[in-house]
């Protein structure tokens, strides 16, 4: 076996003599940078309770918004620094949206989402704008922060680029939806289930 793959190498690199050989390695770099700088979010509750929601209050052929609130949200760094929110949803998979999961019903159908919206930002006590990227490097104005979008601040008269901050103080919006229910087996109670977890990238 050996030397019949030794033949057929033999013969390929013959019948391409007359072109470069290809490279026989490859560069591995590995780059970043640490920093000494920390910041802490901090949010005015750290969960939401929707209390029990009757099916009778929900509507078949429609998500249903079954609740909408405000918490206030700070970001607090050692020093200025650049930096970005990022969401993850520990219940990825089962929205039927955009938004951030409510858990499943029988494994398989999608109870519902929640939706986070940032307002009236303000950076070290001005007034700025919600930005966001999906690649933390091509921002653009909004304030609707969809699960695996970063969202950081810009100056009000430049939303293409994050401005360095300190101390940073928003309003996050949550809206709670249940999905239409003529898709979902709503028999017994169902637990809403809903999770992210919000954490400071540094650019």
């Amino acid at each position: 076996m050996n030397k019949r793959l030794s033949l057929l190498t033999a013969a390929l690199l013959l019948s391409g003599a007359s072109s470069a050989f290809a490279a026989s390695s490859t560069d591995l770099t590995v780059t970043g940078l640490i920093t000494p700088v920390a910041c802490t979010p901090t949010l005015s509750s750290n969960s939401i309770d929707l209390g029990k929601i009757p099916v009778k209050d929900l509507t078949p052929n429609n998500p249903t918004l079954i609740d909408k609130r405000t918490l206030s949200m700070s970001v607090n760094c050692d020093s200025t620094i650049r930096l970005a929110l990022n969401a993850i949803d520990n219940r990825a998979g089962s929205a039927f949206g955009s938004g951030f999961g409510l858990g499943l019903i029988n494994g398989t159908q999608k109870l519902g989402q929640f939706k986070l919206t940032i307002l009236n930002p303000m950076a070290d006590g001005v007034q700025a704008q919600s930005i966001a990227s999906y690649d933390g490097n091509n921002w653009f104005k909004e304030p609707f922060w969809d699960a695996g979008m970063y969202m950081s601040v810009g100056s009000m008269a430049d939303a293409s680029q994050p401005i360095a901050v300190k101390d940073l103080v928003l309003d996050l919006q949550v809206s709670t939806q249940i999905a239409r229910t003529d898709g979902l087996d709503l028999s017994n109670e169902v637990p809403i289930d809903g999770s992210a977890t919000l954490e400071v990238k540094y650019l």
